[in-house]
C-alpha cells in the first residue's frame, strides 16, 4: 500500500470539497473571538513551548487570544481526536508534528485518519535530536559505535522515553539502516531515561538537544551525531549521523493543523502569519533555544511533506515491530 498516494487522494478530495461547503467563518473577520490551540503533550516540554511561541505571535498579530490547551494522552492521539471532532470554524487548532506521522501506523485502532481528517495549516520548525552515549562507552564516533554494536549484538541497551516516542523511533531507524541490534529500554519520560544513561545503566539514547545539551557540555554524556540530515547550530562540532549513514534523516517537526472542512481562506491567513513569524529574527532566536530551525512551507508543500513522513515512519514501525504501550 502506498500511503503517500492514498493520503494525497484524501487531501485532494478534501480540498475540492471545501469549495462547495459553507464557511463557518470569513477570513476577513477571522478571528473575532479567542482561538484554542490544542497540544497533545504536557506543559513545559518542547512541543508545548513551541505552541506557546506561535500562539503568542498569532495573538499579537491577529488581535485575539490564541489559548494553548494541554490535552496529553495516547502520544497526542487524545488531542488529535478532540480536534478532529471540533467544528471546522478555525477556532480549534492542533499542534501537529512527528508523533502524528508515527501514530498513523503505530496504532491500529485509531478512530480517525490523521491525513484525511486534519487539514495542514503551517509548519513551524524542524527539530533535531542527538545520539548520546555514556562517556565511558568505548565508541567515540558513529562508525566506532556501529562496529562495536555489530560485534556485540543485543548487548547495548538503548534508552527511550516510551514505545513509539521520537527517541525510540530514531533508534529503530538507525538500526534499520545500519543493521545493528540494540535493546530498547522504555522509560516513562526522557528525564528518567537520561538519569540511567548518565549512571551507565543504559548505553545510548537518541534524545532531544534541548534536554541533553547541558549534559553534553559538562561531559556527563558524549554526543556522537545529530539526527538531522545536516549539523545543528547548537552543536556545530557534532557531525550528522547522515555523514556516516546515508539516508538517515531523523528531523522532527511541529506545525499547525485544523479540522477538515475549515475554510481555505482561514487556513491561508494562518499560514501567512506563521511565515511572517518564521522570518522575524527575534522569533527565530526563540526557536533556536529549543534546538529548532524555522521551516516555512506552503500548504501544498506541507501536505506532501506529511504524506512522505507518514510513509517513512510506517516502514520503520513495521520493520521494528513496535507496539504502543
Amino acid at each position: 500500500m502506498n500511503i503517500a498516494r492514498r493520503d494525497l487522494f484524501w487531501l485532494g478530495a478534501g480540498a475540492a470539497a471545501l469549495n462547495s461547503m459553507p464557511c463557518f467563518a470569513v477570513a476577513d473577520d477571522y478571528p473575532s473571538r479567542p482561538v484554542r490551540l490544542i497540544v497533545g503533550f504536557a506543559a513545559a516540554g518542547p512541543a508545548d513551548i513551541a505552541a506557546r511561541l506561535i500562539a503568542d505571535w498569532l495573538s499579537q498579530r491577529l488581535g485575539q487570544p490564541f489559548i494553548v490547551e494541554n490535552r496529553p494522552g495516547g502520544a497526542s492521539n487524545l488531542a488529535t481526536e478532540m480536534v478532529v471532532n471540533a467544528p471546522p470554524d478555525g477556532y480549534t487548532l492542533l499542534l501537529i508534528g512527528s508523533p502524528n506521522a508515527v501514530n498513523a501506523t503505530l496504532y491500529d485502532n485509531l478512530s480517525y485518519n490523521f491525513i484525511r481528517d486534519i487539514g495542514p495549516v503551517a509548519c513551524t520548525m524542524r527539530l533535531t535530536n542527538v545520539m548520546v552515549v555514556n562517556p565511558f562507552f568505548p565508541a567515540k564516533t558513529v562508525p566506532e559505535f556501529i562496529a562495536y554494536a555489530k560485534a556485540n549484538p543485543q548487548k547495548i541497551d538503548m534508552a527511550t522515553s516510551g514505545n513509539g516516542s521520537p527517541p525510540h523511533m530514531l533508534g529503530e531507524f538507525f538500526m534499520m539502516l545500519t543493521g545493528v541490534d540494540l535493546v530498547p529500554v522504555s522509560y516513562r519520560g526522557a528525564g528518567a531515561a537520561l538519569v540511567d544513561l548518565i549512571a551507565g545503566r543504559t548505553q545510548v539514547m537518541f534524545e532531544g538537544i534541548i534536554s541533553s545539551i547541558d549534559y553534553i557540555r559538562t561531559g556527563k554524556l558524549r554526543a556522537l551525531g545529530v539526527t538531522a540530515a545536516t549539523r545543528a547550530a547548537a552543536l556545530p562540532d557534532v557531525p550528522a549521523i547522515a555523514e556516516f549513514v546515508p539516508g538517515y534523516d531523523g528531523s522532527g517537526w511541529t506545525g499547525l493543523g485544523a479540522p477538515k472542512g475549515t475554510s481555505p481562506k482561514i487556513i491561508a491567513k494562518l499560514n501567512k502569519e506563521v511565515e511572517l513569524a518564521l522570518a522575524d529574527p527575534q522569533f527565530v532566536e526563540r526557536l533556536s533555544k529549543l534546538g529548532g530551525v524555522p521551516a516555512p512551507m506552503s500548504i501544498s508543500d506541507l501536505t506532501t511533506f506529511i504524506a512522505a513522513e507518514t510513509e517513512k515512519w510506517a516502514k520503520v514501525v513495521k520493520e521494528s515491530g513496535a507496539k504502543p504501550e
